[in-house]
């Protein structure tokens, strides 16, 4: 069965897909989603690189430069801290590596993305000798839709959901989905399905469902009203970067509160500490203390 329902909400989606057929070629919505917001993202950067007065062709090559190592940088992430999934005893080399560039089925993380976007961003302005301040102002507002647009690849594949819920947002999925896809055994090892979302099943129909915090939805909301906020914003800003830090700011807070309620989180090796969570913090902190530290100096350039 592959119906998605919110009861909380009065709704159900009956039949979900996790793909479509092109041409005889099978197509997961998974990476359609993220393809779909490298295109929006690319068009949003462009117009705000105009609006800005920049050449918007220096982003046109920035995009170039950046695609892949984003989409290398939020898979090597994501392997780094879930190896034990991917190197088991008697899978043999090949297989092994097969399943590390296999993104089909998910497995990116957007921490690894965005440093990986920030490093190549580093190494194209100094390149094109270009503000790499003013680029992270323009990049932020297309940074956040790609990333919204790209959390619905995770609904479609069923994963990136919470704990045990039974609030009015909570997400049902049938326990027959994960069964007849082979997947449930391996996500209860993992903990991913826990034995709290199976001691509280729900029914619909006669049929077994767990009932989770949809949290992709969670930080989809959350990133459209920091998008909301920086376009409001984004005309009123006081100095070049500013843009830049309040994403960093905003979207790390959300991420703190979001990953305490996942239940697939990536955690630090040997620690009981989610990594993403960890990131999180730290980028809230630095970006408090350079909002201020830049507040404080405009605020005293402008006394002068």
């Amino acid at each position: 069965m592959g119906d998605i329902r919110f009861p909380g909400l009065g709704i159900h989606l009956k039949d979900v897909p996790e793909g479509f057929s092109l041409f005889g070629l099978e197509v997961k919505l998974y990476g359609f989603m993220i393809a779909i917001g490298f295109i929006l993202a690319y068009i949003v950067l462009t117009r705000e690189a105009k609006r800005t007065g920049q050449d918007d062709e220096i982003y046109v090559d920035f995009m170039l430069w950046m695609i892949i190592p984003a989409i290398l940088g939020a898979r090597i992430y994501y392997i780094i801290f879930s190896l034990d999934s991917y190197i088991e005893p008697g899978k043999g080399f090949w297989q092994t590596f097969l399943d590390m560039i296999n993104i089909r089925q998910g497995g990116l993380a957007i921490y690894g993305g965005i440093i990986a976007g920030v490093i190549v961003g580093i190494i194209f302005c100094k390149k094109k000798k270009v503000s790499i301040k003013l680029m992270a102002d323009t990049a932020v507002m297309p940074l956040l839709i790609g990333q919204i647009v790209g959390r619905f690849g995770n609904f479609f594949n069923r994963e990136a959901f919470g704990d045990y819920t039974d609030s009015v947002f909570r997400m049902c999925l049938p326990v027959s989905y994960f069964n007849g896809n082979g997947s449930l055994s391996g996500l209860a090892e993992s903990g991913i399905i826990n034995e709290n979302m199976l001691n509280n099943p729900v029914s619909f129909d006669g049929s077994v469902w767990i009932s989770v915090h949809p949290t992709f939805l969670y930080e989809a909301l959350w990133n459209l009203a920091l998008l909301i906020i920086i376009f409001v914003y984004r005309k009123h800003k006081k100095f070049d970067g500013e843009l830049g830090l309040l994403y960093v700011w905003g979207y790390g807070l959300g991420r703190v509160w979001i990953e305490a309620l996942r239940s697939d989180s990536l955690m630090v090796p040997g620690l009981n500490m989610k990594v993403s969570q960890l990131v999180a913090a730290v980028c809230v902190l630095v970006a408090s203390v350079l909002i201020v530290k830049k507040r404080f100096d405009y605020v005293k350039d402008m006394s002068k």
